[in-house]
C-alpha cells in the first residue's frame, strides 16, 4: 500500500538526523525535496542513492495532482525540506492535506525543528508558546506584530537574516524597547550563536553586526517576567 514519509533533515549538524530517518530514506521509491542539490548533498553524504522530484512552494501547487499519482504508483515515497521538518514554514502542508483526504497512509518521523532547541535555550517560559513563523512581508505585518506585543505567551518568529534588523526595529516600535528578546542563529552549527537582552539591546546589536543565516527570534510574553 502506497505511504507516503515526512522526514525532517539537520537543520545544520548533520548528526542529528535519526537512525530511522537514514532508514526509510534508504527504503524509498521516491523522495520529494524542496532544492534537490541541497538534499543530493545530504544523500550523498549518507551513501543513498534514489530518484528525487523537485517539489517546493513555487510549484507545489501546479504539480500536486500529478505528485499525488506518483506516490499512489510508489510503495514508499518520502518528503523532505531543505533542514527541518516539512510542513512547518516549509512546503509540505498541501500535500500532507491532499494525501489524507485522499486516504493515503501518511507518517511523520520525529526530528529537527529550529524553533524547540531556540525557545529552550531562549531563558524564556517555554511552558505554554505561540509559533508565527515567518511574518508577512507587507500586508498584515504590522497588524499581527501589534497582536504579538499583546500576547502574554512567549512568542517565536523566523526571519531572514537580510530583514532581522527590520523586524527587531518593528519590536521596539510596537512592543517597547524594554521587552525582552532573544535571537537564535546558526543553530546545532560550529558558530551557533544566542543573543539575549531587551529588544533596544538587540535591534544595536544587530545594526552593528550585519547577521548570516535565517534567525529565530523568541519575545518573552507581555506579562511574563
Amino acid at each position: 500500500m502506497s505511504k507516503l514519509y515526512i522526514v525532517p533533515t539537520p537543520i545544520g549538524n548533520l548528526e542529528d538526523i535519526t537512525l530511522r530517518g537514514i532508514r526509510v530514506l534508504k527504503e524509498s521509491d521516491l523522495i520529494l525535496a524542496e532544492d534537490t542539490r541541497v538534499t543530493k548533498k545530504l544523500l550523498n553524504s549518507l551513501e543513498i542513492s534514489k530518484p528525487i522530484l523537485s517539489f517546493h512552494t513555487h510549484n507545489e501547487h501546479k504539480i500536486l495532482s500529478g505528485v499525488i499519482e506518483k506516490i499512489v504508483s510508489h510503495n514508499s515515497t518520502v518528503l523532505v525540506s531543505d533542514a527541518g521538518t516539512p510542513g512547518i514554514s516549509d512546503p509540505g502542508f498541501l500535500l500532507i492535506r491532499e494525501c489524507i483526504l485522499k486516504s493515503i497512509r501518511v507518517e511523520c518521523l520525529p526530528g529537527p525543528v529550529a524553533l524547540i532547541p531556540a525557545i529552550v535555550l531562549s531563558g524564556f517560559s517555554c511552558d505554554r508558546f505561540v509559533f508565527e513563523g515567518f511574518l508577512p512581508h507587507k500586508k498584515g505585518r504590522k497588524k499581527r506584530l501589534k497582536e504579538i506585543g499583546e500576547e502574554n505567551k512567549t512568542s517565536i518568529l523566523y526571519e531572514s537574516p537580510h530583514r532581522l534588523a527590520k523586524c527587531l526595529n518593528q519590536i521596539v516600535e510596537f512592543m517597547g524597547e524594554d521587552r525582552m528578546v532573544c535571537v537564535a542563529r546558526e543553530l546545532t552549527k560550529l558558530y551557533e550563536e544566542f543573543k539575549r537582552g531587551t529588544a533596544k539591546e538587540i535591534k544595536e546589536y544587530y545594526e552593528t553586526n550585519p547577521p548570516k543565516g535565517e534567525a529565530v527570534i523568541i519575545i518573552e510574553g507581555k506579562d511574563r517576567k
